[in-house]
């Protein structure tokens, strides 16, 4: 029996769900914040890697921890079996050329690991080939983290037999669900002791970053840990906005920037008064924050 498959599927019981779920939205707020001086400063990449059996959410993951981040910033790739083009190249080609820019966060929904996960489950390819493949994986993954500043986190979304087979049989009932059923999913659920087993060989020759094995049977719990993962990759990087770059001369750029910090004040203390005058009025807030720019609204000058 695969040692990860002792690890629980679920949430530890003693924890709060909707607790939970509040700190997760405040844990994504943070990673929103963070992002834009990731964005900005273009000097690290990260590289999330989402693996996991059929049904066990990585779509869900995708949805619901990174789709609040601002799109310039993230990018999302889905891998499914390689195309008629994709086979003509070394099983990484297709890979390689996703891999974020400095700046960027990528996600892989699947990815180089179903590349020798699939093939060694159905003997397409023998032991020896498949360390090979572990080989050039780990040197692909080396590469990246030397070369690019990128940091890779590696997730495996740990579900139950159970839990699978419970999604699979929704998907084949539900009518919202019929877009997301493949009878190929059934077959190769059946296949689940030789896919633990060919998980447990990945987890055990590709180890720099080390995998980490997601709890997965509940989302909250799951998108939970997820993002304090992230979260705290992030914050343990040496992250800032840019310093000014400028032709301008040094006294017409301070200018510049005052002109605009007096009009900040000036519109704030504006509305301040406006809100005392009315007190249903809601007070306005200008802020400097990049991506977020409030603008007060006009008076009315119609006549009553």
């Amino acid at each position: 029996m695969p040692k990860f498959s002792k690890i629980s599927t679920k949430a530890p019981e003693k924890l709060d769900k909707e607790k939970t779920k509040l700190e997760t939205a405040k844990i994504l707020e943070k990673i929103g914040e963070l992002q834009n001086v990731f964005f900005a400063q273009g000097k690290y990449s990260l590289l999330i890697v989402l693996q996991g059996l059929d049904a066990s959410g990585k779509d869900g993951v995708v949805k619901n921890v990174f789709s609040g981040l601002n799109p310039l910033g993230v990018d999302v790739r889905a891998y499914k079996a390689p195309t008629e083009e994709e086979r003509q190249y070394d099983f990484l080609w297709r890979i390689h050329k996703n891999v974020p820019s400095q700046g960027m966060i990528m996600l892989f929904n699947r990815s180089h690991y179903e590349d020798v996960l699939v093939p060694a489950v159905e003997k397409w390819i023998d032991k020896d080939h498949v360390k090979r493949r572990f080989e050039h994986i780990n040197n692909f993954e080396k590469l990246l983290q030397e070369e690019n500043n990128t940091i890779i986190l590696k997730f495996y979304l740990h579900i139950s037999k159970e839990k699978q087979h419970e999604k699979l049989v929704e998907r084949r009932n539900n009518p919202e669900k019929f877009w997301k059923h493949s009878d190929g999913d059934w077959e190769t659920s059946k296949k689940w002791d030789d896919y633990m087993n060919a998980y447990q060989d990945v987890f055990a020759a590709c180890d720099k970053p080390e995998w980490e094995i997601i709890p997965s049977d509940q989302n909250w719990y799951k998108e939970y840990r997820i993002a304090k993962r992230v979260l705290e990759t992030l914050e343990k990087l040496k992250l800032e906005y840019p310093k000014l770059t400028t032709t301008l001369p040094l006294k017409m750029a301070e200018k510049v920037k005052y002109d605009i910090s007096q009009k900040v004040k000036a519109t704030e203390k504006a509305a301040e008064k406006a809100s005392e005058k009315d007190p249903e009025r809601i007070s306005i807030k200008v802020s400097t924050k990049p991506f977020n720019e409030v603008k007060p609204k006009k008076k009315s000058t119609k006549k009553s």
